[in-house]
């Protein structure tokens, strides 16, 4: 079935290839515009996410007139401190050090946002889930850094990909942690009327 039949398709405001494929399995049409906004880093995790997901949202929202836009972000978040993407495999490695053994949450905003006669409307709703790292070697750590390209990815880590090295336990949807909870964005199309 095609998600948006009776309507015009959604943009992206993301580049990541997991959004887009969790988009594409949902049936959901879409175009591609990557988001250029400037993010926020200043923030308790949940505002966090949730600001910089309607930022993307309506930055690209703004210059695609009459398109609803889907904005998202997410980030990973141990005792109030936030892991983005890393910016080495020595970040990668201090962050998994810190992540192992441990339960943190993933965070993931979605933001639809339409901007109709230069007025924006915009509605955003946050999806949280608590993984569970197993306790883990350095040397464990650096055979999961060999398997997977972890510097596109919040927290260094992709539970899509090895994520049986690493993770004991999901609570939470799977693609939430992937970065889409497909759930709650078709429950944000079926619901938003702009």
């Amino acid at each position: 079935m095609n998600y948006l039949s009776n309507r015009n398709k959604i943009i992206l405001a993301s580049a990541s290839p997991r959004r887009k494929q969790l988009l594409q399995e949902a049936n959901i049409e879409f175009d591609v515009i990557p988001s250029n906004a400037e993010e926020i880093s200043n923030l308790p995790p949940l505002q966090l996410v949730s600001e910089n997901a309607r930022i993307k949202a309506e930055s690209v929202a703004k210059q695609n007139e009459n398109r609803l836009v889907l904005g998202s972000d997410t980030i990973v978040a141990l005792d109030n401190i936030v892991y983005g993407k890393p910016r080495d495999l020595i970040e990668a490695t201090q962050m998994l050090t810190q992540l192992q053994g441990k339960t943190h949450s993933v965070f993931t905003a979605v933001c639809l946002a339409k901007s109709v006669d230069g007025k924006m409307k915009s509605v955003c709703d946050v999806q949280k889930s608590d993984v569970k790292f197993k306790t883990l070697s350095a040397e464990e750590i650096q055979q999961y850094l060999k398997c997977v390209n972890v510097l596109d990815k919040a927290g260094a880590y992709a539970a899509q990909e090895c994520g049986e090295m690493i993770i004991e336990k999901i609570d939470g949807d799977f693609d939430n942690v992937m970065g889409l909870p497909m759930r709650l964005v078709k429950n944000m199309l079926d619901t938003t009327n702009f």
